[in-house]
């Protein structure tokens, strides 16, 4: 039996009336004390932390600004190398043969294990921060384009080369189109995961940030102040997906 399709409207609707009555179990339930106040904060507590860090002392606004910065540096690092290094592995497939091992080997490192070193190599300023934001989102780009590149249909390839296509006429005209969807993709995720890397060098050492603000609050048991980091660095990231989504198909409709 086909289930008729919900409106936009009704979705939205839907998803508002979900969140409500989760949160108004989570206050119903911390007021009660069914569960300790201190394990899991209190919706009104957490909404009153988060209007005063944001309208009346601005920290939460400031630690934003550090961390997006930080974000920001290393996506844009790490999608010129990560998409730069994919289309030359495209176009030079021993040259892939030769480094895709080693990149793997590099790839499958615990990024919190590589923490401390970046700390080591780069202080316990921003740089570490970029670094560590920067070595998620290059593998992520990287496998992506690669992914892309190789994804052209070969019938298309071998009848511009009856043609007499030449080979950079092939890698524009049919390479590069056929690999701009699916780096795309790996972009919206190597943004998330820049910022996921960012906030996790900020936990581990660092005076400012999101992620600095969060393991300060934790030390003091200070759990309202935690989820409502927690729930703007959530809104954050799906402001992040829905961004890089809606500039997709911009970018996309424009290029086919």
């Amino acid at each position: 039996m086909n289930e008729k399709t919900w409106s936009p409207a009704r979705i939205w609707i839907t998803r508002l009336i979900v969140v409500a009555a989760f949160f108004c179990l989570w206050e119903l339930t911390a007021t009660k004390r069914w569960i300790d106040p201190i394990l899991i904060g209190k919706p009104s507590g957490i909404m009153a932390f988060m209007f005063d860090e944001i309208f009346i002392t601005h920290s939460l606004l400031k630690d934003f600004a550090y961390t997006i910065t930080a974000t920001l540096s290393a996506f844009v690092m790490g999608s010129v190398c990560g998409v730069l290094t994919g289309m030359l592995f495209v176009m030079r497939p021993n040259l892939e043969a030769v480094m895709s091992p080693i990149l793997m080997a590099l790839n499958s490192m615990p990024r919190i294990a590589l923490a401390p070193l970046f700390l080591i190599w780069f202080g316990l300023g921003i740089g570490s921060k970029i670094a560590l934001g920067f070595s998620l989102t290059y593998f992520i780009v990287l496998t992506n384009t690669v992914a892309g590149g190789r994804g052209v249909n070969p019938d298309h390839i071998t009848l511009a080369q009856t043609l007499g296509a030449s080979g950079s006429q092939i890698f524009r005209k049919f390479t590069l189109p056929s690999a701009v969807p699916v780096i795309f993709n790996g972009l919206r995720l190597g943004l998330v995961f820049a910022l996921l890397g960012v906030i996790g060098g900020e936990i581990l050492a660092s005076e400012h940030g999101l992620g600095g603000a969060l393991q300060l609050l934790a030390a003091s048991f200070k759990t309202n102040g935690v989820f409502g980091v927690i729930i703007f660095l959530a809104m954050v990231g799906v402001s992040i997906t829905f961004g890089m989504t809606w500039l997709e198909n911009r970018l996309l409709n424009k290029w086919r």
